[in-house]
């Protein structure tokens, strides 16, 4: 029975197994790349003839647009198209951001700059990231000019009407006042007035980090009172060039209203077009990539409409916007507006600082924990507190599997010690099969006597496979979701965590001048994983049915085929806990006086067989 018991667990896991290795195998392949392919790809694009660019041709208007061409919707709804009037694609960024006014941003963490056209935030760099490990490659491009394939902006305007003349949106030309590179400690003024007298006064500021402040001053000098509106947008015309996957949301996001989060893939609006959920007086919208993010926080003194939708025309486009209710202006008077713009990387402590800080209804959500956020949260907790204490990833999750083998050592103990057990009655165990070889009823009573006298549990042993897949689950989510393991190198060739070991046995470690296919990608790690996942099975008596023994000696070849294509931090996890699991199975059967069958086993498989007699 017991040989069947670690049969249907080892056929159980290697199910589990398979079925991530389907789910998740290509992705973390690629993962490494994936930055570097998606900004060469925009690249290639942006050297091809381009159809416009968030544009439409004189004479056109975006919808929901007048034919102003100063962007004020005139049904009242948050503009969905954009720049009128532009003509010519510009061939490169540079170029792009050659051909408008702009206003430096200068940060220690980024650099860009504001389009006065529209105001908008459509050039920005992220300085401590970059698209590979080399740290020569490029900084992250994360907002590009609309004219780009690649653009992907946020910008902050209004609605008005004929009493109000024309209001800010993305047509309008914007003046700079005074200081003209925003800094975190220099905001810079930008003012502009319509032909009715109207002044909007707009400041940026930034902090230290990724939150910039938008506010709006808008002064009534007329006779008359006015009331206008305010949106705030998100529009990007590209998406990754991988397809998300089902641990991680790509897409768009928010937390409004009563509905909460609110996820949205782009498949999914390209679908249904519009999601448009209830008003919500505060919250979050915008849209998140896999490490980085852009979104808008609106101002908490009016309630807001929410909505994420996807346009085709012209180019087709991705756009997560609000639009306030009414603000009223009396005359003589003025009114103040502010809006917060988060624009830069998904960093855990940077994300909940702003949360509490800023008091940002469930910003932390917008770090896809997943269901198992009350495992997966803890777990970066302690890597990452780990990891202050240590200065190294890899040794944080090194340490991180001995803390959870401490917490879970008297269960673990137990088990060891029933599986010992086990192993001492096995003689009884075999007297009763043999009795009772054609009863298979009174086979299993006498045996679960035999457990009841000897105080054995038979699913002990269960256990440390058990306790095993929620960790192996938390640590792959945390792996893969969280910048901080984004490039974190261990010892040697591993100079990335998140991405595979890239090394493989089958060029001799790169000794041999020529790339493996990725199927016999297999890295030292991987192998070092295998060896002890074989020492580990080793432990035990070997199965007496062939069918059981041959799926045991070939259970660690497929998973470190498996194996090779996950993160190189959740190879050296399974690897390291192996090695501990052994020392500790080997430390308890030595103390309950059970023989170690390892070196019996490893005698036995290796040694030549002889030849039947004739």
């Amino acid at each position: 029975m017991e040989n069947n018991r670690n049969f249907f667990i080892t056929i159980a896991l290697s199910v589990l197994i398979l079925v991530l290795w389907q789910v998740f195998y290509m992705n973390p392949r690629i993962e490494a790349q994936r930055e570097a392919a998606r900004i060469e790809a925009s690249r290639q694009e942006s050297q091809q003839t381009q159809q416009g660019a968030d544009v439409q041709a004189p004479g056109q208007t975006a919808p929901g647009q007048t034919a102003q061409g100063q962007g004020a919707p005139a049904d009242g709804a948050v503009p969905g198209g954009g720049i009128l009037g532009e003509l010519n694609t510009p061939a490169s960024r540079e170029q792009a951001l050659a051909g408008t006014a702009r206003v430096k941003i200068d940060t220690p963490r980024v650099q860009g700059s504001i389009n006065l056209v529209g105001g908008r935030l459509d050039d920005l760099r992220l300085k401590d990231y970059r698209e590979t490990v080399d740290k020569t490659s490029p900084e992250i491009e994360l907002l590009n000019p609309a004219a780009q394939p690649n653009g992907y902006y946020a910008e902050i305007g209004f609605v008005g009407s004929e009493a109000t003349g024309t209001v800010p949106g993305p047509q309008t030309e914007w003046t700079v006042e005074g200081n003209a590179t925003l800094t975190p400690s220099t905001p810079v003024t930008l003012t502009y007035t319509n032909e009715k007298g109207v002044i909007f006064k707009r400041t940026y500021s930034i902090d230290a980090n990724y939150m910039f402040t938008v506010s709006d001053t808008v002064e009534n000098t007329g006779p008359s009172d006015i009331t206008l509106f305010s949106y705030g947008r998100v529009t990007r015309f590209d998406k990754p060039t991988t397809a998300s996957i089902y641990v991680l949301h790509e897409g768009l996001i928010g937390v409004t209203g009563e509905e909460g989060l609110q996820e949205h893939k782009y498949s999914a609006v390209e679908e249904d077009k519009q999601y448009t959920p209830g008003k919500s007086n505060d919250g979050w919208l915008g849209i998140t990539d896999k490490y980085w993010a852009v979104t808008l926080v609106p101002t908490a003194k009016q309630a807001f409409q929410p909505r994420f939708a996807y346009f085709e025309d012209g180019r087709p486009r991705y756009q997560a916007d609000f639009l306030s209710d009414a603000i009223p202006v009396a005359a003589g008077q003025s009114a103040t507006v502010e809006s917060l713009v988060f624009a830069g990387a998904k960093e855990v402590a940077t994300i909940n600082a702003y949360e509490q800080e800023r008091d940002i209804r469930r910003f932390d959500l917008l770090i896809d924990w997943g269901w198992f956020h009350f495992i997966t949260k803890p777990m970066f907790w302690l890597i990452d507190t780990l990891y202050k204490m240590l200065g190294n990833f890899g040794l944080a999750i090194l340490a991180t599997t001995v803390v959870v083998k401490l917490v879970f050592f008297p269960l673990a103990n137990k088990s060891y010690a029933s599986m010992a057990n086990m192993k001492k009655v096995q003689p009884k165990m075999m007297e009763i099969r043999e009795k009772y070889a054609d009863d298979r009823m009174k086979q299993q009573q006498a045996m679960m006597e035999l457990y009841k006298t000897e105080k054995i549990n038979p699913i002990a042993g269960c256990w440390p496979v058990l306790i095993q897949i929620p960790v192996f689950f938390a640590l792959y989510k945390v792996l893969y979701i969280t910048i901080e393991m984004r490039h974190a190198p261990f010892f040697g060739w591993i100079h990335d965590l998140a991405a595979p070991d890239p090394t493989s046995l089958f060029n001799l470690f790169g000794l041999l001048p020529f790339a493996v296919p990725t199927m016999l990608h297999i890295g030292v790690w991987p192998l070092l994983m295998g060896v002890t996942m074989f020492l580990q099975m080793r432990m035990n008596p070997a199965p007496p049915d062939p069918t059981q023994a041959m799926i045991f000696n070939w259970m660690p070849v497929i998973f470190t085929f498996m194996m090779a294509g996950f993160p190189a931090g959740l190879v050296i996890y399974w690897a390291w806990n192996n090695l501990l699991s052994i020392l500790q199975q080997a430390v308890i059967m030595k103390r309950q006086g059970v023989k170690i069958e390892l070196w019996d086993n490893l005698g036995t498989l290796f040694r030549k067989k002889p030849k039947p007699a004739e």
